[in-house]
C-alpha cells in the first residue's frame, strides 16, 4: 500500500492539496498575502526536492509549479483585486481545471511511469542504416510513438535502403496516437500498451524511454526478440550491455544500436561486424 500511494501522480496532487490547506489556513487568521502565498509556494518548491515526490526535473517542475499557477489561473478567472474583473471575468470557476484534463487525456494514468513525450529530433536516425541489417519486409516498431516523430526518423532513415520494410508504432495516450496516425499515413500505429506488446515478431525496435524504464525495456526484449534482431536507444545507453555501434549526433546525443541473441549465437557475426556479441536473455520483467 504505501509503493501504491507514491505512485506518480499522487506525490504531486498530495503536494498541491498541502500547499492549498496552508494557504487557506494563513488567509484565515489574516495572514498577509505574501505569506499567504509564498509559504505555501515554498512548500512545494521544497517538497519537489524529495526523491519520493519527484525523481525527474520535469516532475520536479511540476510539483513546485502546481499550487502558484493554479493561483494564477483563479486570478485569471475572476480578476484582480481591486478591479471590476479580469480577462476571464464571467467563465466558469472549473475551468482552470481545463489543462489538468487535457494533460489526464494525453497522459492517461498507465503511461505516468514512461517517459513523457519528447521528440525524436529530425535526422537522428539518418546513419542507422550502415550500422544494421534487415530482411525485406522486415516489421519495424517504434515502442511508446508518441506524436509520431520518431516514426516520421526511422521512414526517412530506413526508406530509401529497405522500402517494403513496414513501419509500426504503438502508443497508450489516445490522443498522441491519433496524432501520430495522422502525421504518419504510411506506418501502422495502433493505440496500445508497449510493456503488454509482443515484440517477437518485430526485427527492430526503437525506444526512446528514460534511464529509469531501459532495463525493463531490454529484459522484455532480451526475452522476446529473435537472435539477431535489433533494438536502437536514442540518448540512453543500457548498462551491463554491449552495443553494436554508437551513433554521435551533433549536440552531443548518441544513438546506441544493439543486437540481440545469445553470446553462442550471435559471437562470430559480431566479430564480423567489429563489435561485442549480445547478452543471453534476461528475466521475464513484470507487467503492469
Amino acid at each position: 500500500m504505501p509503493s501504491r500511494l507514491l505512485t506518480w501522480p499522487l506525490p504531486a496532487a498530495a503536494t498541491w492539496a498541502l500547499a492549498w490547506a496552508l494557504a487557506l489556513g494563513l488567509r484565515a487568521v489574516d495572514a498577509p498575502a505574501w505569506a499567504a502565498l509564498g509559504l505555501p509556494t515554498a512548500l512545494g518548491a521544497l517538497a519537489a526536492l524529495l526523491p519520493w515526490v519527484a525523481t525527474t526535473a520535469w516532475r520536479r517542475v511540476f510539483v513546485a509549479g502546481g499550487f502558484p499557477l493554479s493561483v494564477l489561473a483563479q486570478s485569471v478567472q475572476s480578476g484582480l483585486p481591486g478591479q471590476g474583473g479580469g480577462f476571464g471575468a464571467g467563465m466558469p470557476s472549473w475551468l482552470w481545471l481545463a489543462p489538468l484534463a487535457l494533460l489526464l487525456l494525453a497522459y492517461p494514468r498507465r503511461a505516468w511511469r514512461d517517459a513523457p513525450v519528447f521528440p525524436t529530433p529530425r535526422g537522428a536516425l539518418d546513419a542507422l542504416p550502415a550500422h544494421i541489417h534487415l530482411p525485406d519486409g522486415a516489421r519495424v516498431l517504434d515502442a511508446g510513438c508518441g506524436m509520431g516523430d520518431g516514426l516520421m526518423a526511422l521512414h526517412a532513415a530506413l526508406h530509401p535502403t529497405w522500402p517494403q520494410a513496414r513501419l509500426e508504432g504503438v502508443e497508450w495516450s489516445a490522443l498522441w496516437r491519433g496524432v501520430s496516425a495522422w502525421r504518419c499515413p504510411w506506418a501502422r500505429v495502433r493505440r496500445g500498451d508497449m510493456w503488454a506488446d509482443d515484440w517477437a515478431a518485430f526485427d527492430l525496435v526503437y525506444l526512446f524511454q528514460r534511464p529509469e524504464t531501459m532495463p525493463r525495456a531490454m529484459a522484455k526484449a532480451a526475452q522476446e526478440m529473435r537472435p539477431g534482431s535489433w533494438l536502437v536507444s536514442l540518448e540512453f545507453e543500457a548498462i551491463g550491455w554491449s552495443p553494436h555501434a554508437r551513433i554521435d549526433l551533433a549536440g552531443g546525443r548518441p544513438v546506441w544500436v544493439y543486437r540481440l541473441g545469445a553470446p553462442s549465437a550471435n559471437a562470430g557475426a559480431d566479430a564480423d561486424a567489429g563489435s561485442a556479441p549480445g547478452l543471453a536473455p534476461l528475466p521475464r520483467p513484470s507487467r503492469r
